[in-house]
């Protein structure tokens, strides 16, 4: 068995590695070490996330996927999120999240009978905090939808700054021949930036 972290986070300007240190943690004080990390920078909402399925296409039968919290694996709509499961489960993968203690249990379970009831018990737990991590993506979305809306009609809008050297240096890069999944493990950034500093 082998625990693989994955750390996301949606924009590039945020740290996606931030809880690598509490993870770390977390898998010794339960006797375990986290074998790989697996980390990126896409919105939670969205099932274009390399590094998840990287991680999933590493896993074996009985391996871990340890998230800091739910959300971290899942803003998706009902669909994608049954799509996610799917592949999880298909996977024969045990989803750990630290915000989510029924799924500690997940971690060293030798009695089938306690290992499917905690099964059960873990998916239905999931289920909840990734349609709460749903609804948390679709409240603020909206809100940020009201707050532009306003901000437009009193003319005070400018939308959020671009980060023209991060810019310049995705340019040089596709400059001197890199490819774009060079870019984006280089410099970290995900392909509609490197889209939006093409168009520049």
């Amino acid at each position: 068995m082998f625990v693989r972290a994955y750390l996301r986070a949606s924009t590039e300007e945020q740290d996606a590695s931030r809880a690598r240190a509490e993870l770390e943690a977390f898998a010794e004080g339960k006797g375990l070490k986290v074998a790989a990390f697996y980390v990126e920078n896409e919105s939670g909402a969205s099932l274009k996330r390399p590094e998840l399925f990287r991680l999933l296409s590493d896993c074996q039968q009985g391996d871990i996927l340890l998230v800091e919290q739910v959300d971290r694996l899942s803003r998706l709509n009902a669909s994608d999120w049954e799509a996610l499961k799917a592949e999880i489960a298909g996977k024969g993968v045990r989803v750990v999240a630290l915000d989510l203690p029924t799924s500690w249990m997940m971690l060293k379970t030798d009695d089938e009978l306690t290992a499917r009831m905690m099964d059960a018990l873990n998916g239905m737990m999931l289920d909840m905090l990734a349609a709460l991590a749903r609804k948390d993506y679709s409240d603020r979305r909206r809100r940020q939808a009201q707050g532009i809306a306003k901000a437009k009609a009193n003319g005070i809008y400018k939308g959020r700054p671009v980060n023209k050297e991060k810019h310049q240096s995705i340019r040089d890069m596709l400059g001197q021949g890199h490819s774009w999944s060079d870019v984006e493990r280089i410099l970290k950034v995900s392909r509609s930036t490197i889209a939006r500093a093409t168009k520049a």
